[in-house]
C-alpha cells in the first residue's frame, strides 16, 4: 500500500489563513431521516453532495440513536475509512461513527477530482466540515455531534470549533498541532539532539542537509518525516497488525485515487517554495476562548506535533470544560493506548455532556 496511509499518518499538515470569527452555517436542505428507530443499526456508505461535490461519507453503529462522532483525520490526505473498522470498531457500541474522506482525499479525490490549478483551502474544508455536521445533526436527530480530530484534523477541528460551537457537543483532538512553524522549529531540535547523542550520523545527515526550517525545498519535510518515525519507533508502542484495510479500499482504483489525493494534499501543504498553506497555520490566533469543551489526548513521544507546543496551547485555553492525557508510549501516529485514551475520555468526560 502507499507510503503512510496503514497508519493515517495525520502528518502534512497543510492549511490557508485562519478563520478567526464564526460564519453561519445555512440549515441543510431537508433529508431523509437516518433512523427509523433509534434502535436499530446503521451501516451507510457513499457520496454526499457537500461544498458543492459528491464526497465519500460512511456511518456506522450498533445503535442508530446513539450520539454521532464525526472523525477529522489527517493529511490532508489520509482519510481513516479504510481503516475504520479495524481500530474503532468497538466504538460503534456507543456511538455513530461518521468517517469522511475529506474534500482532495480518497474516495472523494476518484469521484470528484479537483482542477490541476486548484489548491485546498482551510475556510473551503471548515466549510465542508461544517455542512456535514449539519447534515448528519438533521438526518439522525441529533442537537449536536462530537467532534473528533487528529494532526491536520486537529487544525481543522479546533477552527470548526471556533467557528461553530452550535455543531458540537464538544471537540476531542489527538497528535494536536497549533502554529506550524513553532511545532517544526520545536520538532527539528529535538530530533537533532536525539540524532546528535546517539552518534545517529544517517540521521544527521539528512538533518544537517535540509537545514533548519522553516524549509523551501519540498521534499525536506518528507525526509524530516522518516527520521522521526523511525525514533518515535523505538519508544512507542507499535499499532496492532489487526489494523488492516477494509477490501474496498484495497482495490487497484481505490488505492491509486488514495495515492493521487495524497500527493495532491501534500504539494498544497508544502508549497513549492515553502510557501505552502501549512505555513499560515496559528491556532492561537483564533482567540483562545472556546464555547464547547476541549479534550486532548497527546503522545509523549511525539516527535512532529511535541506534546509540550500541545500542552502549553492546552493550557492557554478557556472552555466550559478541558481535559489533557498524556501517553508515555504513543507518538505521533495512532496505536492503542490512543485509541483507549481517547475512548476513555468519550465515555467518562464526553458522553455525558451529550445526555
Amino acid at each position: 500500500m502507499p507510503r503512510s496511509h496503514l497508519l493515517c499518518a495525520a502528518l502534512l499538515l497543510a492549511l490557508l489563513p485562519a478563520v478567526a470569527t464564526a460564519r453561519s452555517v445555512a440549515a441543510p436542505k431537508t433529508v431523509a431521516p437516518g433512523c427509523a428507530s433509534p434502535t436499530q443499526k446503521v451501516d451507510e456508505k457513499g457520496f454526499v453532495q457537500i461544498g458543492g461535490i459528491e464526497q465519500w461519507v460512511t456511518v456506522k453503529g450498533d445503535r442508530c440513536g446513539s450520539p454521532v462522532i464525526l472523525f477529522l483525520s489527517g493529511g490532508p490526505g489520509n482519510p481513516l475509512s479504510p481503516l475504520s473498522d479495524s481500530m474503532y470498531g468497538a466504538w460503534a457500541r456507543d456511538f455513530v461513527l461518521v468517517q469522511w474522506d475529506q474534500r482532495g482525499a480518497g474516495m472523494t479525490y476518484g469521484r470528484s477530482p479537483p482542477a490541476e490549478d486548484s489548491m485546498l483551502s482551510l475556510q473551503q474544508m471548515s466549510d465542508d466540515g461544517a455542512e456535514l455536521a449539519a447534515y448528519l445533526a438533521q438526518r439522525f436527530g441529533q442537537r449536536k455531534v462530537i467532534l473528533w480530530g487528529s494532526s491536520w484534523g486537529s487544525i481543522l477541528g479546533v477552527h470548526l470549533a471556533k467557528a461553530h460551537p452550535e455543531l458540537f457537543h464538544a471537540y476531542l483532538g489527538t497528535s494536536q498541532l497549533v502554529d506550524f512553524r513553532e511545532n517544526q522549529a520545536v520538532s527539528y531540535r529535538k530530533l537533532l539532539g536525539l540524532a546528535r547523542a546517539a552518534g545517529d550520523t544517517a540521521a544527521l545527515e539528512v538533518l544537517d542537509g535540509v537545514g533548519a526550517p522553516p524549509w523551501t525545498d519540498p521534499r525536506s519535510f518528507g525526509k524530516v518525516r522518516r527520521v522521526i518515525r523511525r525514533y518515535e519507533a523505538k519508544v512507542s508502542t507499535p499499532p496492532p497488525a489487526s489494523w488492516q484495510p477494509a477490501a474496498e479500499y484495497t482495490t487497484a482504483k481505490a488505492l491509486a485515487d488514495y495515492e493521487a489525493g495524497e500527493e495532491y494534499s501534500f504539494l498544497s501543504f508544502v508549497g513549492l517554495h515553502g510557501d505552502g498553506m501549512a505555513s499560515q497555520v496559528d491556532l492561537p490566533k483564533l482567540g483562545t476562548e472556546f464555547e464547547i469543551p476541549m479534550f486532548f489526548v497527546e503522545g509523549a513521544q511525539d516527535l512532529l506535533a511535541t506534546p509540550d507546543v500541545a500542552q502549553r496551547y492546552y493550557e492557554s485555553l478557556k472552555a466550559p470544560q478541558k481535559g489533557l492525557v498524556l501517553l508515555e508510549h504513543a507518538g505521533h501516529d495512532p496505536n492503542q493506548d490512543v485509541i483507549d485514551a481517547e475512548y476513555k475520555l468519550l465515555k467518562e468526560r464526553i458522553l455525558p455532556l451529550v445526555r
